[in-house]
C-alpha cells in the first residue's frame, strides 16, 4: 500500500489551512459520522477516502 490510508490532524489543517484546532473539530466530526456508519475510527486521524469525499475532492468513496 503505497497511498497513505489515514491523514493526521496536521494534514487536515494545512489541506484545509486552518488551525490545528479546528482541524480537530473537523476530524472529531468526521470520525462521529464514520462510527454512526459502523465504521472503526482512529482517533487524531481521519480516512484519507471520507476526508477527500466530504470537502468535495472526490466523488465517491
Amino acid at each position: 500500500m503505497t497511498e497513505k490510508s489515514f491523514m493526521t490532524v496536521e494534514e487536515v489543517a494545512a489541506e484545509l489551512r486552518v488551525s490545528k484546532s479546528k482541524a480537530y473539530q473537523i476530524v472529531r466530526e468526521l470520525n462521529a459520522e464514520m462510527q454512526k456508519q459502523g465504521y472503526l475510527t482512529v482517533a487524531g486521524r481521519v480516512n484519507a477516502t471520507f476526508f477527500l469525499k466530504k470537502v468535495c475532492y472526490q466523488q465517491s468513496i
